[in-house]
């Protein structure tokens, strides 16, 4: 499949941001629709719960693909997908969390103390949270001029976020944790592919396929 040239944005990478900033909001008003019309399970709190925190860990994990994925493919335009990814994850982050201390909870913050000290899945899930929230704060182009150099090393924290959201998840569930301990494996190898000397490595074994 041709791309188009390495760098340019592409009908292909014009398309990929369509698809996210219509398939994102689409999956979240279905899901509005689901608990406005009862065509949930007969938790709808727990169903909510799942679908908002694991398609915040899907969003987060794209986003730290772009970076590698641009990185092995030669095709920069993928970075570009990685702020709004980014900014779709911390959406749906905020959500999960909202389900579990306004619906769940009723914003009985005493209660939810409680739980936070008895959980340790929940003991991780907020850290990854926050994470999440202050990159997408700090996100715009006038935060991250102010910012400098401190900026990068914030935004480094998106691959503990995921670590941590992995957790999250694997402390969550009861049963089967092949999926969160994939999930955990997967931030793991994106986060080698990070590291300088990785990173020349690829670089050089790109260029000889090229030639």
């Amino acid at each position: 499949m041709v791309l188009g040239k390495r760098g340019s944005a592409g009908p292909m990478a014009r398309w990929l941001h369509v698809a996210v900033h219509v398939g994102v909001p689409l999956s979240l008003l279905v899901l509005i629709a689901q608990v406005v019309l009862g065509r949930l399970s007969f938790d709808p709190i727990r169903d909510v719960e799942l679908r908002t925190g694991r398609t915040a860990l899907n969003l987060l994990v794209l986003s730290l693909a772009c970076t590698p994925l641009a990185l092995v493919t030669g095709w920069r335009a993928i970075r570009d997908l990685r702020r709004p990814l980014g900014l779709y994850a911390a959406l749906y982050a905020g959500l999960h969390f909202l389900a579990f201390a306004a619906w769940d909870y009723g914003l009985q913050f005493d209660l939810i103390w409680l739980d936070l000290r008895g959980n340790r899945f929940l003991q991780v899930g907020l850290p990854a949270l926050v994470i999440l929230v202050a990159l997408a704060v700090t996100s715009p182009r006038p935060a991250i001029r102010r910012m400098g150099r401190l900026w990068k090393w914030l935004h480094r924290l998106a691959y503990a976020a995921g670590l941590l959201a992995a957790l999250h998840f694997y402390w969550a569930v009861k049963v089967d944790r092949r999926v969160p301990l994939l999930y955990g494996a997967i931030v793991v190898l994106l986060l080698l592919l990070r590291l300088p000397p990785v990173v020349e490595t690829v670089r050089e074994l790109r260029e000889r396929v090229s030639a």
